[in-house]
């Protein structure tokens, strides 16, 4: 099978991509990557083909003129994924032209798989793997993109109501504009509905690499859509510290990371979770720099704190108690799978909503903001080590997330897409043979 994968330049939108490249390759089917040029050693290092497309630093873009707030996100928005679309649309009927792959992958954000699903011209299969929350729109009225858990009464319903009207008409609607601005230039229909929830219901299928446990309840949910648990890791290539084995495997331990993408500055949640576990002498800390330098934590290391550039998630969370996090989708799954419970603090990209589903869903405490005073990080980080409902709770989700095989949903997933299209194409060549 030929399989054309395509991601968004985030690390977070790479990674997933390269799990499911990397399921392809073990069995044998021919995988070819689009991504930005940056990517290129760690995509060629999987064993992918690569194909670059210049993203000229459009998907980490922050505008640097406007303060926080709906015309600031609508304009991130569009820089980061919606002006690309016409290239990256480009770009995919090139290659299949070229290479005819019988079935193309691509993340969630790389938005130029939408015209090749709106257009009506011949295309293999699409499938979308999501790389954040199931953003479908809410039956319960509540807007998306603020961390608004479902409501429990009708004054929070009426609540929820309000802020979404809000929402809608400062940037749900304008970014549906924006996106079907560009579609009407490639002359294209609009969108059936949102941006993000046409993203979820136009694809063959969508992967959502999750449990539904960890959903709100959207009522019947969309036929395209398929819970596939957690994406393997690659193998493993991040050595553990040499300071590791020093750790005290009679302490319970905590992991502050920042993830990736919104660690720019430390001292949002790094520092002050050091800060705030400083006197506990009877925990391990450890944290990640997520890749940045270590010396960029502006903080004297206390005692029992211990910091890497970067941690190998899939190796330390067997022996974490506790992830205190700025929500980001991908570590905040891993520590699910592994039964880990977290404190989560952040509201930038999509993770005010991962944060309200940590808080909604039992498995930990949402401080929801960006910024957490030492005092809030000390008291959750306490509550959550000493009450046993929230390690209770993630160990069901450790439970729910082994029933799901990833390798298996995503590999049938994608096995019956192709086998559908093959089965399509000759009835219609037959028919058109017979109308000839």
């Amino acid at each position: 099978m030929k399989v054309l994968i395509a991601a968004t330049p985030l690390t977070g939108h790479v990674n997933p991509l390269l799990a499911i490249g990397r399921l392809l390759l073990e069995r044998g089917d021919e995988v070819t990557f689009i991504t930005d040029p940056s990517f290129s050693r760690k995509v060629e290092a999987a064993g992918l083909a690569f194909v670059p497309y210049d993203d000229n630093g459009s998907a980490s873009y922050l505008e640097p003129n406007l303060p926080p707030g709906p015309e600031r996100w609508t304009h991130e928005f569009e820089r980061r994924f919606i002006a690309l679309m016409p290239m990256q649309a480009a770009l995919l009927r090139e290659l299949i032209a070229e290479t005819s792959p019988d079935v193309i992958v691509a993340g969630s954000m790389f938005l130029g798989v939408l015209p090749l699903l709106l257009g009506d011209a011949p295309r293999p299969p699409i499938a979308v793997l999501n790389t954040s929350f199931l953003f479908l729109d809410r039956p319960d009225g509540a807007p998306i993109g603020i961390g608004l858990p479902p409501p429990r009464d009708e004054a929070e319903q009426a609540h929820s109501a309000g802020l979404k009207t809000i929402m809608d008409t400062a940037f749900v609607g304008p970014v549906r504009a924006l996106a079907d601005a560009r579609l009407s230039s490639l002359g294209l229909p609009p969108l059936p509905a949102s941006l993000t929830h046409s993203i979820v219901v136009l694809p063959d299928v969508f992967l959502q690499p999750s449990v539904p446990e960890f959903e709100y309840d959207y009522g019947e949910l969309p036929k395209n859509l398929r819970f596939v648990g957690l994406l393997p890791s690659g193998p493993a290539k991040i050595p553990l510290p040499d300071w590791w084995s020093e750790l005290d495997p009679a302490k319970p331990t905590v992991l502050v990371t920042q993830g990736t993408l919104a660690n720019s500055d430390f001292g949002q949640l790094v520092e002050p979770a050091l800060l705030a576990l400083a006197e506990r002498t009877d925990i391990n800390v450890v944290a990640t720099a997520g890749g940045r330098p270590v010396d960029e934590v502006h903080l004297a290391l206390p005692a029992n704190a211990r910091i890497s550039s970067y941690l190998p998630f899939d190796t330390v969370l067997s022996q974490v108690d506790l992830l205190v996090t700025n929500g980001g989708y991908g570590s905040v799954s891993q520590a699910l799978a592994a039964g880990v419970p977290l404190v989560s603090a952040g509201l930038t990209e999509d993770k005010a909503e991962v944060a309200a589903r940590i808080g909604w869903s039992g498995v930990g405490i949402n401080l929801a903001t960006n910024t957490p005073t030492v005092e809030a990080l000390r008291d959750a980080i306490g509550r959550v080590l000493s009450e046993p409902g929230f390690k209770a709770r993630a160990s069901e989700f450790a439970d729910a997330f082994r029933e799901l095989d990833a390798r298996r949903e995503i590999l049938s997933a994608l096995d019956d897409l192709v086998a559908a299209d093959r089965a399509i194409k000759p009835a219609a060549a037959t028919e058109f043979r017979q109308e000839a």
